[in-house]
């Protein structure tokens, strides 16, 4: 297993898997409007990713779906939403303070 972010983290079908689930999420939340519903499709989802998964793999595609469940609220955790500049040339300036 390669951690690189330029290279699988699992299988090729594990790998499919979780590009099909990124490429579903907005229709899986527009159909289930309920948020148990929701929960319950994710939840299938992800079940059936790991049920596939290498055990040696499992750690890192945990990670990852743990993430895309992040950002589609249907994992606990946090969303980054800090602004950070793609171009910095101001050596005097603070890069984490914002200029009004």
């Amino acid at each position: 297993m390669n951690d690189s972010p330029h290279h699988a983290a699992s299988t090729d079908e594990v790998e499919l898997l979780i590009r099909q689930l990124e490429q579903q999420m907005p229709e899986v939340q527009m159909r289930n409007t309920s948020v148990f519903a929701l929960a319950n499709a994710w939840a299938e989802r992800h079940d059936a990713i790991l049920a596939v998964t290498p055990i040696a793999d499992r750690p890192a595609v945990e990670a990852r779906l743990g993430r895309i469940g992040i950002r589609w609220g249907v994992m606990p955790g946090a969303r980054v939403t800090t602004e950070f500049r793609a171009l910095f040339n101001d050596s005097d300036a603070d890069p984490l303070r914002r200029k009004a």
